[in-house]
């Protein structure tokens, strides 16, 4: 290393680069937790403020979002609220009784699921449109795991490992956002998610079909092929009747939908169309005795609000393992869900929402409705949807559907127990022919098609296999896709760019002039032990390629996050490499934590501060009339 010291008297050493003094461990790991856990800083406001009364009610306002809205709160503000909570009321209904037949328990659960859980949403939630209710996915995944064979023995204890499975759900949700671990839900990618949502529209339409048919016997299962197979096995049970009276709902809902499309100021219609069908299928069931004439109806709904069911959480060592899983998946599926479309909806109207903040509202959310007779609840599309065309202004929507949803409750209950369960296949028929999106799908198979086959492979999955496996499938391939970014990074050689001093990748600039004896390369990706063999064999053939001698090997590292000791192990290998062969290896811009890494196990040492710098203009001159003049270490 004496010629690096001697060489580094006469040039600019690191042309700028700051060779400060490391800091400590605490301050590293700290500085680290903040960017993992806090990214956003949410505390900053907070902390800046000279005020302590202030900056309690600003801590206040940060972890109970109502007290921010509430002070604000206005007339006008209250219209609209009152005008879209009664409007999502209207869907919350039928949906309810539907998705609760979807996972196989009383259809009253349904309806106690959207009482309590608004209430909490407008306290904790901080998203000023998302709705709250039950999802047909989670419902139809909750009854797929729990499967037919348990609610036939014994459907008290069925129900009662659905409220145990909906607390652990509350449990998981309330933990990832209290220790802020939202980066859990990226691994659910929006190719997934498109995917998914498409898979379980479809195994949804067709199981629907039992109740379009007045099929009395059917399969549980959920796979295309069980479906089918079930529905023409039992071709003897089919009801043209019922086929008739499905089609015709399944017609108007269809029109109304229609209608909101080419005219979204009517979004009401298409909002009220599901109430209507269950009224048209009440009176009709009610005048003609349908039940007496075959035609399947809910049953008795009793009057009265949610009763407490926390005696009824379940912890049987038996049935743990299986309430863990139902609770841990239709979590996660319902809690990002529930926040793409929180996100989405806030985006158009200017809005942010806190991801944290959301999963510990959904966690309470569930938490307390485990308590009070209620399943899974979060924030479905469908009536979000429709809660912001109806131009809802705050979380008092949910509070005003709640109202309502307690005065059904109490007054209206038994009127639904008319409702025609064909009416209820209908409605879930038109609300899953807007899951399949067909132009995502196209757009994700033009864009990325590795994306598109993550979208198909949950797609598919979902539909021939199972729920759970779909996801799973899904989800397998997304991380490969990330582990194969990581262990093999993008490399790419750099040229100037004519008469400038910037240097681009030649591939994406085929005007960009090579340097004469410089080979120019950058590494895109943190190196460590999972790509370094990688990241040591694209230099050597990079370098192996040039036709012409080759004097520089400048590495720029301005997009290595970070480093381990096997990483600086293989830069140095190659150095050593490339010394042999009368090659210098110059350092590019190292960033701040790569290079305290660097000093720390003085990998800058080994190869002199002189063959560090801050651009690679500077480098390149430093090189031509500096550097050129000193001889490379002997290898070692």
């Amino acid at each position: 290393m004496e010629s690096d010291r001697t060489s580094s008297s006469s040039s600019p050493k690191g042309w700028g680069v700051n060779f400060s003094a490391p800091r400590s461990f605490v301050v590293k790991f700290r500085s680290k937790c903040k960017e993992t856990f806090f990214p956003d800083d949410p505390f900053k406001p907070i902390s800046q403020e000279p005020n302590g009364l202030i900056k309690t009610k600003k801590t206040l306002e940060y972890f109970v979002p109502i007290f921010e809205w509430l002070p604000k709160y206005n007339l006008q503000k209250l219209w609209y609220d009152l005008l879209a909570g009664i409007t999502i009321t209207s869907l919350a209904v039928p949906q309810g009784i539907s998705y609760a037949n979807l996972a196989s328990i009383p259809p009253i659960i349904g309806l106690y699921s959207s009482f309590v859980p608004p209430f909490v949403y407008a306290v904790l939630g901080s998203s000023n449109t998302l709705a709250v209710g039950t999802v047909a996915a989670c419902s139809l995944l909750i009854s797929e795991i729990f499967g037919e064979d348990l609610l036939k023995k014994d459907p008290n204890l069925y129900l009662h490992l659905i409220f145990t499975s909906t607390f652990i759900t509350g449990v998981f949700q309330f933990a990832l956002g209290f220790f802020r671990l939202g980066i859990l839900v990226d691994f659910l990618s929006h190719s997934t998610i498109t995917g998914f949502m498409g898979g379980t529209a479809i195994i949804i339409l067709l199981q629907q079909l039992k109740g379009v048919f007045g099929i009395v016997h059917f399969t549980h299962r959920t796979d295309v092929v069980s479906v089918l197979h079930a529905l023409f096995t039992h071709r003897d049970e089919w009801k043209w009747q019922s086929a008739l009276a499905g089609l015709c709902f399944l017609i108007f809902l269809q029109s109304t939908r229609y209608i909101k499309k080419i005219k979204p100021r009517l979004f009401w219609v298409s909002a009220m169309g599901p109430m209507v069908v269950v009224l048209v299928g009440c009176l009709v069931a009610y005048l003609v005795k349908g039940t007496e004439h075959g035609i399947q109806t809910v049953g008795p709904l009793k009057k009265g609000l949610n009763p407490p069911s926390i005696q009824y959480l379940t912890f049987d060592a038996k049935y743990l393992p299986l309430v863990i899983k139902a609770g841990i998946v239709t979590g996660l599926i319902a809690m990002a869900e529930g926040m793409a479309i929180g996100r989405s909806f806030a985006v158009m109207k200017n809005e942010q929402t806190d991801g944290n903040k959301e999963m510990i509202a959904f966690g309470l959310m569930n938490i307390i409705g485990s308590f009070t007779s209620c399943y899974l609840t979060t924030g479905p599309f469908s009536k979000t949807a429709v809660n912001y065309n109806a131009g809802t202004k705050t979380p008092m929507s949910n509070v005003v559907m709640g109202l309502c949803m307690m005065l059904v409750l109490l007054f209206l209950a038994p009127l639904f127990s008319y409702t025609p369960l064909v009416g209820l296949s209908a409605i879930i028929m038109s609300a899953m022919l807007g899951l399949i999106d067909y132009e995502e799908m196209y757009h994700l198979f033009k864009v990325d098609k590795f994306d598109f086959l993550v979208c198909m492979s949950a797609f598919f999955g979902v539909s021939f296999l199972s729920m759970d496996y779909g996801l799973i499938i899904s989800v397998g391939l997304s991380v490969v896709r990330a582990l194969l970014y990581v262990a093999r990074p993008s490399t790419c050689k750099l040229g100037r760019i004519p008469n400038s001093v910037m240097f681009r990748d030649i591939e994406q600039y085929p005007g960009g002039e090579e340097m004469a004896g410089f080979v120019i390369l950058q590494l895109g990706s943190p190196i460590f032990f999972a790509n370094s063999t990688y990241v040591r064999e694209r230099i050597l053939r990079w370098i192996g390629d040039e036709h012409e001698d080759v004097e520089f090997l400048l590495l720029d590292l301005s997009g290595v996050s970070s480093i381990d000791m096997t990483g600086m192990e293989t830069l140095l290998e190659v150095r050593r490499i490339l010394v042999s062969k009368g090659i210098k290896m110059v350092i590019i811009n190292p960033r701040f934590e790569v290079l305290e890494k660097m000093m720390l196990s003085h990998f800058v040492e080994k190869i002199g501060k002189e063959y560090v710098f801050l651009s690679i203009d500077g480098a390149v001159q430093a090189c031509r009339f500096n550097l050129s003049t000193a001889k490379p270490e002997p290898c070692s």
